[in-house]
């Protein structure tokens, strides 16, 4: 008998690692789908590694014991999707990140400061744009070390990420040696001949290949973009803490807060809210007097309470828009949250249609 096993992969950087005591490392947990959630604790590091485990074990199998039906049974493992925050997993991505151009990892949506501003720009960011691929990906990559043979590399490889959104964190050690070392010999200093640029790229190239030691290019960037049954761009979803509760929610909550303070009805709010029946929040935290006492420092379990009570408490306090905002955000919380979809086909249905 042969299972599929799925592989949930998360991979984070060790946030405020300033210390020069300490090299800064990554880590990276491989966790079986299969298993209950409460299971799910298992440990892995090096996306590399990971990424060779996963292919070998996929290639050759893995053999275990059934203890349920007491056979031999083969095991091939496969990424499912990796799990982890938007700086992460737009470096997973070869992406640059939420603060360029096109910002989005896995279409190409967005443009210019500019055109972003403009009404047409901003109706479209709220629109899907062209799928990236790693393979286009990739040769935009490649297109890079060829560019950091050219004069006026820096600028035309800014322009490329700013057009594109592309960077790739593996291999942007040995394209920034490139580039530097590139000025160095076009640099005219007196008394010294300059040198022909033949020559120059020339010396690059030979450096290039020193730098992969022997290697292949493709071996040097982002191992993701190769890695079979995996599509990095689309395998990537979206982190719902800090996209939701600590970034939409926590936003408007801070708006909402200045309505209410504006028109003096904060204390109302407070009542309410410590009158307020917490028996149907699953994960209840509404400690009014502390929440409206610190109300610019909450964290996200306040957010994902609040955005479930907000509409009960603040219906004649606020403006109908932000009445029906904190209503679209509340039934968002609810959807993003589920554990377990039990059926999803009316899971996926429009809001307002069940």
């Amino acid at each position: 008998m042969v299972y599929t096993v799925p592989l949930i992969i998360f991979m984070d950087d060790v946030s405020g690692n300033i210390s020069k005591q300490w090299n800064k490392h990554h880590a990276i947990y491989m966790s079986n789908a299969n298993l209950p959630r409460e299971m799910l604790e298992k440990e892995f590091f090096l996306m590399r590694a990971m990424k060779e485990s996963i292919s070998d074990a996929a290639q050759s199998g893995v053999m275990v014991w059934d203890c349920k039906y007491n056979e031999e049974v083969m095991l091939i493992p496969y990424g499912l999707f990796l799990a982890g925050d938007n700086p992460m997993q737009a470096e997973e991505c070869s992406h640059a990140g939420l603060s360029c151009n096109y910002f989005c990892r896995t279409c190409d949506v967005g443009g210019t400061k500019a055109y972003k501003e403009s009404e047409a720009g901003y109706n479209s960011i709220f629109m899907s744009g062209n799928l990236r691929t790693p393979e286009k990906t990739s040769q935009e990559i490649r297109q890079q070390f060829e560019t950091a043979f050219k004069p006026g590399a820096t600028t035309k490889i800014q322009n490329s990420v700013s057009l594109t959104g592309v960077r790739d964190s593996a291999s942007s050690l040995i394209l920034n040696t490139l580039v530097e070392l590139g000025k160095k010999l076009r640099k005219c200093t007196t008394g010294s001949q300059v040198l022909p640029e033949n020559e120059i790229e020339a010396t690059l190239r030979k450096e290039f290949e020193e730098l992969l030691k022997g290697g292949q290019l493709d071996n040097t960037i982002n191992p993701l973009l190769g890695m079979e049954g995996l599509d990095i761009h689309m395998d990537t979803p979206t982190e719902i803490l800090h996209m939701i509760l600590l970034g939409v929610v926590k936003y408007f909550w801070g708006q909402t807060v200045f309505l209410l303070e504006k028109a003096k009805f904060l204390h109302v709010f407070q009542y309410r809210l410590e009158s307020i029946d917490q028996d149907g929040l699953n994960a209840p935290c509404l400690n009014a007097d502390y929440i409206c006492h610190y109300k610019g420092s909450l964290i996200g379990k306040h957010f994902k309470s609040l955005a479930q009570v907000m509409p009960f408490i603040i219906h004649d306090l606020v403006p109908p828009t932000v009445l029906n905002a904190w209503t679209v955000i509340g039934e968002l919380v609810v959807l993003v949250w589920h554990t377990r979809i039990v059926d999803t086909e009316a899971y996926l249905q429009p809001t307002g249609t069940k």
